[in-house]
């Protein structure tokens, strides 16, 4: 890689090194998996920055192999996933007016299955369209529709009755 090519990789990374993470946890609810996604997801950007930098959107573009990673995490056999420790990590509790709700929405959302939970984030947390997450996804808007509906359902049903009790702020 060029030196231009590395500094400009470089900046990059480190403005949208946040958000990435971000995305991450969104969709794994762990700070070390999140971590270990966005490493993945970097590096994979670091490989193929030529063509990268010449995206129409590179944040889209990122946001796609960061989504993509954690997919291909998930298809991993279970001890790639689960490491075993002597203390459980601290858990990341991510800023907001009410710590609770979000705590109790990131574990009905652990509980989804991971390509019906990264559309709900790309949908609800991230605001793309549909369009835009069947792109990410590789499959078709009517996919991305019906795991939506799917995702959906199975977060009702892990909330059941703490859904109401979410909205009406009890």
């Amino acid at each position: 890689m060029r030196t231009t090519d590395e500094e400009q990789y470089t900046e990059y990374v480190t403005a949208r090194l946040p958000a990435l993470r971000r995305i991450a946890y969104l969709l794994c609810n762990d700070d070390h998996r999140a971590d270990d996604i966005v490493q993945n997801a970097i590096t994979r950007l670091y490989l193929h920055w030529r063509k990268a930098s010449k995206a129409e959107n590179l944040d889209a573009y990122v946001r796609t192999i960061v989504v993509r990673t954690f997919l291909n995490e998930q298809r991993a056999g279970w001890f790639t996933r689960n490491r075993l420790v002597d203390e459980p990590p601290e858990q990341f509790a991510p800023p907001g007016p009410d710590v609770e709700t979000s705590q109790v929405l990131h574990a009905a959302l652990s509980r989804v299955p991971p390509r019906q939970r990264a559309v709900l984030v790309l949908r609800f947390l991230y605001d793309l369209s549909v369009i835009e997450v069947a792109g990410m996804l590789g499959c078709s808007p009517g996919n991305v529709k019906s795991q939506t509906s799917h995702g959906l359902a199975a977060l009702r049903k892990q909330l059941g009755d703490q859904a109401f009790s979410l909205q009406d702020g009890r």
